[in-house]
């Protein structure tokens, strides 16, 4: 491959990763557990061609704060797998919720 034509691949594959949602997540860790998800949260009718995303616990400015459920729409042939709490030591991390 010529130099200009490597460069022109390295950069359009720089800008597919970066634009994909896998690369761009932050990791979030913390330093105490998230509370319990004792939060009441009313879930609405089913929905055609969406999931539900129970709402969570997240980590922001050193706090932990609750966000609302809110609709994914349905990835055919995928399960939507809901974003959670991990313990990693004492530390805790959030895994991103996922199409499997």
């Amino acid at each position: 491959m010529r130099t200009a034509n490597l460069a022109k691949y390295l950069v359009a594959t720089l800008a597919a990763l970066a634009a994909s949602a896998t690369f761009a997540q932050a990791i979030i860790v913390t330093p105490t557990a998230p509370p319990p998800p004792v939060r009441v949260e009313v879930v609405p009718a089913p929905r055609a061609g969406y999931v539900w995303d129970r709402g969570h616990w997240q980590w922001i400015n050193g706090a932990y704060a609750w966000v609302p459920g809110h609709w994914q729409l349905v990835r055919v042939g995928y399960r939507w797998v809901p974003g959670h709490w991990a313990q990693f030591g004492p530390r805790w991390r959030w895994i991103e919720g996922h199409w499997a």
